[in-house]
């Protein structure tokens, strides 16, 4: 039962510095799934965060359609602010 009791948590860690450590942008975005990048994505609970994925795409693959995603995302995070 204590297994049971830890999964999902994080220590109580920053979630921003939790996908930073376990996906980095070059982890995350040199995937070629878009459902997979999505994910990540979603995960991102912070505009600084987001904005280290831009810039790695941005010197990257420049796709367009995952940086749309990253800039709703930190849109919708602005929102929430």
């Amino acid at each position: 039962m204590a297994a049971q009791a830890t999964i999902g948590t994080d220590g109580g860690r920053d979630d921003s510095e939790h996908i930073l450590e376990e996906l980095p942008p070059e982890k995350l975005l040199d995937t070629p799934s878009f459902r997979l990048i999505r994910g990540g994505v979603a995960c991102m609970h912070s505009v600084e965060t987001v904005k280290q994925y831009v810039a790695h795409e941005n010197t990257t693959e420049q796709r367009e359609q995952v940086l749309r995603l990253l800039h709703q995302r930190a849109a919708e995070l602005r929102d929430q602010e």
